[in-house]
């Protein structure tokens, strides 16, 4: 199912659905809204008609900073109709962040929820291409407030005539190793996600109903929330808060979706709540996903064994926009990201660029439809990552006999102990197996003989003895993957950091924000 030349998104994904019979159908459900795809359809139209009000040009760019409300897709689709770029902006982060990509992606609006107002205001006087600052769900003056531009709003517009080839929306990355990067991805790209990933491995239905704890602005969380469930009138369940467990499983059970997007972090906590049972859930639960960082074998069996519900792992990236590697409902092999799937090619490479054979550590590759059309003003690091039709992840993997994909780690987290490769994955995956240990991040660190060795920084439950811990980890790692592989140092932490996408950023143990060890 290939794109026209001439094609629009919204059109598509929001339209279609009408032409279909399904316009009475709920697309989206907030605590306090929801709003069916007629309704959707009409509001992305109004919102076309504000961007046109405000002089906002086909091309160019406005920045989305809102939590995850039926106002979200309402501000996104309505700018794809119009063929202005929405840029999504991550809404945990700070004002100096927030002024770095609104100046990077000269966006001339800012839609902004109204709780996030304060975090921007000092730095909104700076911003030089900014004209105009929307603030969605009140507080704000006349001439500022979402509700009045929209209520003033004329319904009907007549979508863009867009290329399938042309700039749909921007999505920034984690900018886990420098400054965030803008990454463009084209009008085509959601239609080729939801074919190869929502139909082809999750069989996404018209009557599913979707609730993805990951949030839209997240490469992850939009396929998850919008891309997939839209292609086929599915319904999503939105959570603006923050999703800790005890919320997430308020949702679940209320709702009752068929489908949960979830992130390893998340369903390890939730598997520490002791309200997480099948009876505080969702009796319509059919499917369960993981995707963001590698699930944990252990983390994955036991939420099986507890919940009756396997957990699809698998891996995605900004760059990719959603998913391209996964398990299988039928086919689930826990603590690998499972095979590739139709859409989607990968290879593994060492470092001079030559296939690897089974067995042995690449860095992974990936061919798909849904690649970026690069970063935004970053030709060098485009150029490094994009290499024709193949995507550099970042990600070093091993492929076994049966074909499962492995994951080790991050490119730059991996290490070598002796002259032998230690994958930091590997490692947690022993320590998590460990009824003491709920979470668990493993770096690289010099000993006083300037040898290389694993550091471990671990989150442990109440009861754990604490006096007694490192000696047991210890034998447990050596028994479970290799006694060269054990932590010579293990760290007792609070927490984790973590993005506001649920990845632990390891580069923050490295540069030492761990202060007390074992």
């Amino acid at each position: 199912m290939t794109c026209p030349r001439q094609y629009n998104a919204a059109a598509d994904l929001i339209d279609h659905n009408i032409e279909e019979g399904h316009g009475d159908k709920v697309a989206f459900i907030d605590p306090d809204r929801s709003l069916t795809y007629e309704e959707l359809r009409t509001a992305s139209c109004k919102m076309a008609n504000v961007l046109c009000d405000l002089r906002i040009k086909r091309e160019t760019r406005i920045a989305v900073l809102m939590l995850d409300t039926v106002d979200f897709p309402v501000v996104f689709w309505g700018a794809v109709r119009a063929g202005v770029v929405p840029v999504c902006l991550n809404t945990l982060l700070t004002a100096p962040q927030y002024a770095y990509m609104l100046s990077d992606s000269r966006a001339e609006a800012l839609f902004v929820s109204a709780e996030l107002l304060q975090i921007v205001e000092p730095i909104l006087p700076d911003l030089k291409f900014l004209q105009h600052v929307i603030v969605v769900g009140g507080g704000a003056d006349d001439d500022r407030s979402f509700d009045g531009l929209f209520a003033a709003a004329a319904e009907p517009f007549e979508t863009a005539d867009t290329c399938a080839d042309e700039t749909a929306f921007w999505l920034y990355s984690s900018g886990s190793t420098g400054d965030p990067k803008g990454v463009r991805h084209v009008h085509s790209s959601p239609r080729y996600v939801a074919q190869h990933y929502g139909r082809g491995i999750l069989g996404i239905r018209h009557d599913d109903v979707c609730f993805s704890a990951a949030k839209l602005f997240f490469a992850y969380g939009f396929g998850a929330g919008m891309a997939v469930p839209m292609s086929v009138g599915a319904t999503t369940v939105l959570l603006p808060d923050r999703p800790i467990p005890q919320l997430v499983l308020e949702v679940l059970h209320r709702h009752q979706p068929t489908i949960f997007f979830g992130v390893p972090t998340l369903y390890a906590a939730m598997l520490a709540d002791s309200d997480c049972t099948p009876a505080n859930v969702s009796s319509q639960l059919r499917l369960c996903i993981s995707a963001g960082e590698a699930l944990p074998a252990d983390v994955g069996m036991t939420w099986k064994e507890r919940m009756g519900v396997d957990i699809l792992d698998g891996i995605g990236s900004t760059e990719m926009l959603h998913v391209f590697l996964s398990n299988r409902p039928d086919d689930v092999f826990y603590g690998t990201s499972g095979k590739p799937f139709d859409g989607y090619e990968l290879r593994l490479v060492d470092e001079n660029g030559q296939e690897v054979g089974t067995d042995e550590i690449g860095e992974l590759l990936v061919c798909g439809g849904s690649a970026a059309d690069g970063y935004w003003n970053q030709r060098e690091k485009s150029r490094a990552t994009f290499e024709g039709v193949w995507t550099r992840t970042g990600d070093k993997y091993v492929r076994d006999g049966k074909g499962y994909y492995h994951y080790c780690g991050r490119t730059d987290d991996m290490f070598k102990v002796g002259g032998r490769w230690v994958s930091p994955f590997e490692v947690e995956q022993a320590l998590v197996s460990h009824p003491s240990v709920i979470e668990a991040a493993v770096v690289a660190k010099q000993d006083d003989e300037g040898l290389v060795k694993p550091k471990a920084f671990v989150v442990v439950n109440n009861g754990a003895d604490r006096d007694a811990l490192f000696e047991t980890l210890k034998t447990h790692v050596k028994s479970s993957v290799g006694a060269w592989k054990y932590p010579r140092w293990i760290e007792i932490v609070g927490a984790l950091p973590k993005t506001a996408t649920g990845k632990i950023q390891r580069y923050k143990l490295r540069d030492g924000l761990g202060k007390s060890g074992l």
